[in-house]
Parts: structure tokens; sequence; C-alpha cells
């Protein structure tokens, strides 16, 4: 556990690293760090500080929390199928945001988008909390989180349906794929917050998401309040979901495929996965990053298409190599 920890955390570097370097201006990677803390009041000290720094953070932070919550939710629900998007966190801050663009308050209001996806958040878990019952079973709660998702994406189209303009409707389609480009430190302290103490709720539920691997029964038996477990995954998840999708977007995939991809090396305990998947998908999210700059780096390819390529084919060889493993 303690070399898989150092092994991501360097490779975690070393990607940071090569994010803030790497850009369309011909200039020494060395060159650029030292602008970065050094400040030569020239315009790449601007575009390391304004542009690069903010951009790697957010990468950083989004995909270090979906790595968490993927890894969160698929314990607590013992399913490998679970992800961050299953309470509907993602749908409802997604419409927040959709329809502050579409009223035109994104293009009045500073920082009207990101606010408006929180509060589309806030009224999700609202919502979950709403249907699901202070004491409802794990499966209640997952109907909850799908139809919430279901009627959140229905509006969300139909938005899109009625929309009379079309540079709005072009807006919501390209934002709602997902993408780190023309973020600056407000962004970054905007999600902040939220992501670390929902990291820190996650990050709480260790024990009692390793109980969980023996049964609620047992868990209970253990001491471990499965009722406060629940409310604190669910606004943990909340947390860093909402924030991420305030921000950037949608982003799918990361809190799916990494903790599969890391439970191997962790002894499948959930537990310790938590951390382990919060590396792994900083990795991926910033890997994801560096890739959209280098592959079409005159095309603005949005990031949550690319995790969405890069997962999707990774999650189907994970299905197979199960199945596999079965027969």
């Amino acid at each position: 556990m303690t070399r898989l920890m150092i092994a991501l955390t360097v490779v975690l570097a070393l990607l940071f690293c090569t994010a803030l370097v790497l850009g369309p201006a011909n200039i020494a990677p060395l060159d650029s760090l030292r602008t970065l803390v050094i400040d030569d009041q020239g315009a790449l000290t601007l575009v390391m500080r304004e542009i690069r720094l903010p951009r790697a953070i957010l990468a950083v932070l989004i995909g270090a929390s979906l790595g968490m919550t993927g890894a969160a939710m698929q314990g607590y629900l013992r399913n490998p199928l679970a992800d961050p998007g299953l309470i509907g966190v993602s749908g409802s801050a997604a419409l927040g945001a959709v329809l502050s663009i579409q009223t035109g308050v994104a293009a009045t209001v500073a920082f009207a988008l990101p606010l408006s996806a929180l509060f589309g958040a806030l009224i999700g878990v609202f919502l979950v909390l709403l249907l699901a019952g202070p004491r409802g079973s794990s499966l209640t709660l997952i109907l909850a989180g799908i139809a919430i998702s279901a009627l959140a994406g229905a509006l969300t189209s139909l938005t899109l349906n009625l929309s009379p303009n079309p540079w709005a409707a072009s807006e919501i389609v390209f934002w709602m794929m997902g993408s780190l480009v023309d973020r600056s430190m407000t962004h970054v302290w905007i999600a902040l917050p939220f992501i670390v103490v929902g990291v820190a709720l996650l990050a709480s539920l260790a024990r009692g998401l390793d109980a969980l691997t023996l049964g609620e029964d047992a868990a209970e038996s253990m001491g471990i309040n499965l009722k406060r477990l629940r409310l604190t995954l669910i606004f943990g998840t909340a947390a860093v979901v909402g924030a991420s999708t305030a921000v950037a977007g949608a982003i799918g995939f990361i809190g799916l495929v990494v903790p599969h991809v890391l439970r191997p090396f962790v002894g499948a305990r959930p537990g310790r996965l938590l951390w382990a998947s919060a590396l792994g998908g900083a990795i991926l999210l910033l890997a994801a990053d560096i890739a959209v700059r280098v592959v079409l780096p005159t095309r603005d390819l949005k990031l949550g298409v690319l995790t969405a390529l890069i997962g999707a084919p990774l999650f189907l060889h994970l299905i197979y190599k199960t199945r596999k493993d079965g027969l």
C-alpha cells in the first residue's frame, strides 16, 4: 500500500509539472517554472499564474474528488458499477448551470454559472433525501438518485429543445462536454472549499466502508451508525460533484474506472481505496487534460469527451476480464 501511494504521488507530481510547462509558446520548461515562482512582470508570469496554474490545480482537485467519490459510492453500495453521478447531483448541477446560460444570467452576472450549478446540486441533494427518507435502504437511495438524474436530464433536454437562441444552445452543449479551458484562480477558490469539505467527509467513511464489507448487520454490531454513514456519503458526494460540475462541466468515467483499476492493489479494502482512488483520479484527469492540448492543439477538444473515450473502452475491458475470471 505504501509503495502504491508513493508511486502514485510521484506520477502525479510529474504530470503536474508537465501540465505547467506545456503550452503553445515555445518556452523552455525551466524558464516557465522559474517565472511561476519569481515574478518578472512579464507576459509569461501572467500566463503561468493565471492560465496554466489554475488549470492544473483544478485538474488535480476535480480528478481527486471524483476518484474518491467513486470509491466511496462503490464501497457503500457494494456495487462496482456505482459512480458519483448515481445520486443525481451531477445532473441537477448541470441543470442549474444550463438554466443560468439559457436565461442570460451567466452572461450578465459574474460567476453566475458556477454558483447556479452549486445551487442546482443543493436542490438535487434535498430532493434525493426527501425521496429516499431518513431511514431508506441503499436501494431506495439508488432509485431516488436515478429519478432525480432522469428528471434533471429531461429538463435539460427540454431547455435545449425550446431554446430560441442558437448561441445559448451551442454554449450549453459545449459546457456540458466538460473543459478546464479559460479557468482562473477565482474558479479554484469557488470550488476549493466545497471540495475540501467533501473530501474530508468522504475520508471519514473509511472504517465504516470496511465494516460494510461484512454486511449491514455486522457493521451495526461493530458500532457503525449506518444512517449517519449514508448522510455523510450523500453530503460529501454532493459537495465534490457539485463543485466539480460547477467549474468544469460534466466529466465522467473517472469515478467509475479509477477504483476498478486500483482495487486489486489495495487488497479490495474500500477504506484504503479512498485515497488511492483520489490520487489515481487526479492522475487520470491531469493526463487527459495534457492529452487534450497535445492531440489537437488547434481545436477545442473537450475534456469530458476525451475521458469518456478513454474510460469507456477501459471499463469494457474490465467487464470482459471479470466475466472471464468468473468463468
